[in-house]
């Protein structure tokens, strides 16, 4: 049966235009990177998807289509663990800890190629915006037990609890986009997806969000993370049939991305347009993973989400 026409549309234009008015407050007030009202817009924006989502699946109900009882709409939007609940609990736990591991990969790898110095013995770039947060606050943490806590928590905490905010933008993305792109075929889906989510981050990444020195030039950039990230988000969600390990690995993302400050050397700051898990050498790595896996692994194209 044929796809509705108009649902990919609405859910674009429903996401895009939500996220474009939840930013307006920061560029009505010019808040800068790393402000609180920067980051209070960042947390909001990630659940902007998932009301796209909602309005698809409201304009479908309204209209008596085919799968969009509330049981059906939550199996074909992933929200279940699949077919097979063992290996999608296994991926879930492979993104949760693979996912920082690849980040420290990427660090390594940029160092290696001398597109980064590092500092593991003193730590200084950490050091240096701790001192400053601490002239802020009135406080003077000790750095290495803030370097021991920080990597704990990488690994052990953040990654869940960033993955609740992730939620809200891989429902929609890998959820949902993703299954209604695939008539394309898998790699045009997942191009396809990928562009878009990296041109929904535009609100912020315009503004130098994720590459400050780039200013505007860091939304295209962004758009090569995102296709690349995106793909290897999306073999998650094609091989488990659930959206739960690609929000697991996305949470994970966010959680362990920094890693290349707390390492960084303060006399050599890091280029991140390059350096890292979110520039060039992060994005191959991530692109030659993903092409390997989908030959290792492959998937199984799931049944589009809207008919």
């Amino acid at each position: 049966m044929p796809r509705r026409s108009a649902d990919l549309p609405l859910f674009l234009l429903v996401t895009f235009a939500l996220s474009w008015l939840a930013a307006l407050p920061v560029w009505l007030a010019d808040a800068p990177i790393g402000s609180p009202l920067f980051t209070v817009v960042g947390i909001v924006l990630m659940f902007t998807p998932t009301f796209g989502v909602l309005a698809v699946w409201l304009y479908g109900r309204r209209r008596g289509e085919p799968g969009t009882s509330p049981r059906e709409w939550v199996r074909r939007t992933g929200l279940t663990l699949g077919e097979r609940r063992g290996r999608t609990l296994g991926l879930v736990a492979t993104a949760w800890l693979g996912v920082p591991v690849l980040t420290i990969v990427a660090i390594a790898l940029s160092a290696a190629l001398g597109l980064l110095s590092v500092d593991l013995d003193g730590l200084s770039l950490f050091r240096q915006g701790l001192l400053r947060a601490g002239q802020e606050q009135g406080a003077q943490p000790d750095p290495t037990i803030m370097a021991l806590i920080q990597g704990v928590t990488i690994f052990l905490i953040a990654p869940l609890i960033n993955s609740i905010a992730a939620f809200g933008e891989e429902w929609g993305w890998r959820g949902w986009l993703l299954p209604r792109l695939m008539p394309l075929g898998t790699w045009r889906a997942l191009l396809a997806s990928g562009v878009i989510w990296g041109a929904w981050h535009a609100p912020l990444t315009l503004r130098g969000y994720n590459y400050p020195e780039l200013g505007a030039w860091a939304a295209p950039m962004f758009v090569i993370f995102c296709v690349a990230f995106g793909s290897l988000l999306g073999w998650l969600r094609l091989r488990s049939g659930s959206v739960w390990p690609a929000v697991v690995g996305h949470g994970a993302l966010n959680a362990s991305a920094g890693l290349v400050v707390l390492v960084g050397d303060a006399a050599a700051p890091p280029n991140l347009v390059v350096a890292g898990i979110t520039g060039l050498v992060g994005s191959a790595l991530i692109a030659v993973l993903t092409a390997a896996l989908f030959r290792l692994r492959p998937v199984t194209a799931p049944a589009p989400v809207a008919v």
